[in-house]
């Protein structure tokens, strides 16, 4: 049995769909789960209340915490480091593996130019320091009696995002209702985006080989990203509308903030967009022989499957 938890959010979905390559046994857990293939099992649990996880996790050989909250601090702070305590608790206890999910936000600001898995960890925000904690509690557990891997995305991007991708919620949905775009603090830099697909496939991957435990992992991404101005003037493209644009100041982002929530909480999170911002997963690719989805192509494929 292959279970994950967190099964209704774009990287859940992603992943279901790719481990029937794997295994016909696999089980998707969250408050409200849905099948993703004909024979998957679906299982009701809170990742908060630790009986719950228990029971969604017992009889499992591989577990994927891919669990997406509400980008909202507060909920991060009395939510992440109670949901992994329970998944590590219940990991151990059916000798489960472990494969978490994670993105880059504890990484040194002043290295995000080329970032790899050897990038220092000096989180520059406060959802920076939650998930700092929390990959520091995994990689504990890793120390121990339990296999842990831990792979890590970009910001990313892909078709059916939903409330959760600043490219999003800014650019593809303001281009296509004939509104400027909104791109954080400076046009000019560049700035990696992990297609969710590529995401998926990959940490199929990473969970069904042996060796890929104990280890960090970037997610595929592809290489030299657009600038926040090339992105928008693709995505236009794409999309057959002219590419207008404005760059949001923090003051703006707090006043968009008050009409898309996400973007409340991007303020101190500006820093990501005022640099040059480029992720490297050479490490996936040469070893899995893995070539990322051009953006190009991920752009095309979201406007076909999402804006027509």
């Amino acid at each position: 049995m292959q279970t994950i938890l967190g099964s209704g959010g774009i990287i859940g979905i992603e992943l279901a769909k790719e481990l029937t390559k794997y295994t016909k046994n696999i089980r998707l857990v969250s408050r409200n789960p849905q099948k993703i293939n004909q024979n998957d099992e679906t299982f009701c649990a809170d990742l908060t209340i630790a009986d719950e996880v228990f029971k969604a996790v017992e009889g499992s050989d591989v577990v994927y915490l891919t669990v997406g909250l509400n980008y909202n601090l507060k909920v991060w702070q009395k939510t992440w480091p109670a949901i992994v305590n329970n998944v590590l608790e219940a990991c151990k206890k059916y000798k489960s593996k472990l494969v978490f999910f994670d993105n880059i936000y504890m990484y040194d600001k002043e290295y995000l130019r080329a970032m790899d898995e050897n990038t220092p960890i000096n989180p520059p925000s406060r959802k920076g320091v939650i998930r700092a904690n929390i990959a520091q509690m995994v990689l504990d557990a890793g120390n121990g009696e339990l296999e842990v891997l831990i792979a890590r995305a970009a910001d990313f991007y892909g078709p059916g995002i939903k409330g959760n991708s600043v490219l999003t919620e800014t650019v593809f949905n303001n281009l296509n209702k004939g509104k400027k775009a909104n791109w954080l603090g400076s046009i000019n830099y560049k700035h990696s985006f992990t297609y969710t697909p590529d995401a998926g496939k990959a940490v199929a991957i990473l969970g069904n080989t042996p060796d890929a435990y104990g280890q960090i992992w970037h997610l595929p991404t592809a290489s030299d990203p657009f600038t926040g101005k090339e992105w928008v003037e693709n995505i236009a493209r794409v999309l057959g509308v002219k590419p207008k644009y404005q760059v949001a100041s923090k003051f703006m982002v707090r006043l968009i903030g008050l009409f898309v929530p996400i973007m409340n909480e991007m303020v101190e999170m500006i820093y990501q967009y005022d640099r040059d911002y480029v992720f490297d997963s050479s490490k996936f690719e040469k070893r899995f022989n893995f070539k990322p989805t051009p953006y190009l192509d991920g752009i095309k494929t979201i406007v076909i499957e999402d804006y027509n």
